[in-house]
């Protein structure tokens, strides 16, 4: 009894990949490429060579350079091919959008709920402009009461468009509704 539970243990322990020197595979090395030649191995019942040939040239990858290939280094005798020009018409400083379907004015204020929430439809184009600047939103929520302010902003974006010091909670808007 003593015999079999000592065979079975040094079975387990043979078992044990840490134990026998085998180890994790390391990201740093690398394959060797002469693992990637030419194979001749007798596979046949009758002893016929065959032969496994290495990766065709559809089977490299784009930077391959050729055993007898040549860098190109930039300078006397080279130049760079001479980039297309395209005729620009003048663009207008102003806004070059459609007209509005109607304009809003009243104050914003911003909160952290990541979106623009106003008294229309979701999904409805508008166009915020205060003292330092417009943005483009989409109405993303239902927003707040007309008669006190006109939009709830995101807080990066109130900043944006206001002008005003950090500690400002509300600032006069116009709001263009497409």
């Amino acid at each position: 009894m003593v015999a079999g539970a000592v065979l079975s243990a040094v079975l387990a322990l043979g078992s044990l990949p840490g134990l026998v020197g085998s180890r994790t595979p390391d990201p740093g090395l690398f394959v060797d490429s002469a693992a990637f030649q030419n194979f001749v191995t007798h596979a046949t019942p009758d002893r016929w060579a065959l032969s496994i040939d290495p990766l065709d040239a559809a089977g490299r990858g784009d930077g391959f350079v050729e055993a007898d290939g040549a860098f190109i280094e930039p300078g006397d005798g080279w130049a760079a091919p001479p980039r297309p020009t395209v005729s620009q018409p003048s663009g207008r400083s102003s806004w070059a959008w459609k007209e509005p379907l109607y304009t809003l004015s009243g104050y914003a204020t911003f909160y952290d709920h990541g979106t623009t929430a106003m008294r229309l439809p979701r999904g409805t184009r508008v166009v915020i402009c205060g003292e330092a600047g417009c943005l483009e939103r989409v109405v993303n929520d239902y927003g707040p009461i007309k008669e006190i302010r006109i939009v709830d902003m995101y807080r990066p974006d109130f900043f944006t468009i206001c002008g005003c010091p950090s500690w400002s909670g509300t600032t006069w808007v116009t709001v263009r509704v497409y």
